[in-house]
């Protein structure tokens, strides 16, 4: 395992070291005469140039990168591993300046909350690093022949650090003065890390300018982004063979669980977090760990924990295998991640036919059901319910289907790259004095690869709600960030939504740079004539723009399990 300060030295090798070695090989052009190249910018300049012309901060971008180029060294791997290790430090300084904070008695002054606010930072931040040290294991053990093969990997990761980031300072909202602290120290790694999503995003046509070799095929990174890929068999790339062999299985009676929860104690276990602790300590990462949790109710707090690698749990139905907690923010104090009921940090996690739910109910404010900070992770056939702050699709990226997701304030939200299709999302009553907002996306930075699209859904009231429907409004949105991305295409909306669609988050701000489209919705709800004349929401009349949005564009999400008979559409449904 890399050390902290380094992990991030290869993530961009594979693609900022062919810029480099490029402008090093075309930008030098001796003549033999040393006093005829003297005045000449050198091949490390030129190189900081060519990297930093589509950068955002680009006096940040040429600080870092300028000693690098001053100090005599040319060779391009040494040359990117210094550059890289600029913003690995900055992180790492963020992590420490966390550490110490919380350590530091004046300023937590015996304050759980508040310490454990700022545990909570480092664990996100440490989680950003070690999502670097994945990525690196990953690309080192392909070749790379294509560039767009690295660049979703890459704005998947960069995209996570920003979303990570800003998780923790979330987490001090309710103290001003510490949270601009933290802010600060996170600045140039806000910076840099915004200017190499800038980098990865022009790489194709900064290697087209140096003329690179014609065997690395090259396109354009805006046309032919890919979060998610897959193989021929339908599978994501990352399936192991294992994996494909599991998820392949006709019916559950073929798989062959690592571990099985029953509450009357006829499995291995009795309670779910027992078959989690039970996941090996040198499981290879790409073996699959099953875990059957068999029907009853699981009153829980449960996190997979990042070291979890490809955890597949799977129930006897959303409505026999449940989940539940009642952690929230109002009555108990709890931040509103640590109020989940079930979270899931590592990777690759798939769950099928559970219930995750938190029954705090609206008096406990913010109060997750689901928490999910799980890259390339899936959920079929589950219900998560609760009321404001449902699901927390936190961060990477996510795919939902066929399940049922009620809830009323913001009951979707975070800032991951999530496709919710084919599902029920079942808005709710209120308290009194509250409304409702089905999404609520965190996008932070404009250059993040992230967004939330519902995709063939049916957006309905639960009976509760209807007769109270016109004295508490309905929204399908509002923007949590200044970037928030929501896209609902070919939705059945019922008619309970509000005229506007969407509603501010406060006074004018994000209304201008927020990214939200809708696309051939149907139902009563789904009139975009009286819809916000906000700068940043439009109606998608172009079918090749909504096919950007399709799970074979935008989120490239698996052919999931053939023989479930669980409806996967690919593209648009006409």
């Amino acid at each position: 395992m890399m050390n902290k300060v380094a992990v991030a030295s290869v993530s961009l090798i594979l693609v900022v070291g062919i810029v480099i070695g490029c402008v090093i090989g075309f930008g030098h052009h001796s003549t033999g005469h040393k006093e005829e190249v003297k005045n000449e910018i050198t091949p490390g300049m030129k190189a900081v140039e060519t990297l930093c012309a589509p950068t955002d901060y680009k006096d940040a971008c040429v600080k870092s990168l300028t000693p690098l180029a001053n100090n005599g060294t040319t060779e391009p791997k040494e040359l990117l591993k210094g550059a890289i290790q600029v913003i690995a430090a900055e992180v790492q300084k963020a992590v420490e300046q966390s550490v110490a904070l919380a350590n530091d008695a004046k300023i937590v002054n015996n304050n759980a909350t508040l310490k454990g606010a700022l545990e909570s930072c480092k664990g996100y931040l440490d989680y950003a690093i070690s999502d670097i040290e994945e990525s690196i294991t990953a690309l080192g053990e392909s070749e790379i022949t294509n560039i767009n093969d690295v660049t979703p990997e890459l704005q998947n990761w960069l995209s996570a650090v920003i979303s990570l980031k800003e998780s923790c300072l979330d987490n001090l909202d309710d103290n001003p003065e510490l949270k601009e602290t933290m802010n600060k120290g996170l600045l140039n790694t806000t910076e840099l890390t915004v200017n190499a999503l800038a980098i990865v995003d022009q790489i194709a046509g900064i290697l087209k300018t140096f003329n690179m070799p014609s065997d690395l095929n090259v396109t354009s990174s805006s046309t032919s982004r890919k979060l998610l890929s897959t193989d021929e068999d339908g599978f994501p790339h990352w399936f192991s063979d294992e994996s494909r062999r599991v998820l392949a299985a006709q019916g559950f009676g073929a798989l062959k669980p690592n571990a099985v929860v029953a509450k009357d104690g006829s499995g291995q276990f009795k309670t779910i977090a027992d078959a989690l602790a039970a996941y090996p300590k040198n499981q290879p990462k790409s073996a699959k760990y099953v875990v059957y949790v068999k029907a009853g109710i699981y009153d829980e707090w449960i996190t997979v924990q990042k070291e979890q690698h490809n955890v597949f749990m799977y129930g006897d139905g959303p409505t026999k295998t449940i989940v539940t907690g009642k952690k929230n923010v109002a009555l108990d104090g709890y931040k509103t991640d640590k109020s989940a009921t079930f979270a899931v940090e590592g990777r690759h996690f798939i769950g099928k036919s559970m219930g995750f739910e938190n029954t705090a109910g609206p008096e406990g404010h913010q109060a997750v059901a689901l928490r999910v900070n799980s890259d390339r992770s899936a959920f079929f056939d589950c219900n998560i319910n609760a009321y404001q702050d449902t699901l927390y699709i936190q961060s990477h990226r996510q795919f939902y289907t066929n399940c049922v997701i009620s809830g009323t304030v913001d009951f979707i939200f975070g800032d991951s790259a999530t496709i919710i299709q084919n599902s029920k999302i079942i808005v709710r009553k209120p308290l009194d004095n509250q409304f409702n907002a089905v999404t609520a996306h965190g996008r932070s930075q404009a250059r993040e690869t992230t967004g939330v699209v519902i995709h063939n859904c049916d957006i309905i009231a639960e009976p509760q709600l209807l007769p109270v429907s016109s004295k508490i409004e309905s929204f399908l949105g509002r923007p949590w960030k200044e970037y928030s991305k929501a896209i609902f295409m070919e939705n059945r909306i019922d008619g309970f939504i509000h005229p506007d669609g969407y509603t501010p988050w406060k006074g004018t701000f994000a209304l201008d740079t927020l990214d939200y489209g809708e696309y051939a919705n149907t139902g009563a709800g789904a009139d975009t004539s009286k819809r916000v004349n906000w700068k940043g929401f439009h109606v998608i009349t172009n079918r090749a723009e909504a096919l950007q949005y399709t799970v074979s564009r935008f989120n490239q999400a698996p052919r999931w399990l053939k023989e479930t008979g669980i409806a996967y559409m690919p593209g648009l449904k006409a």
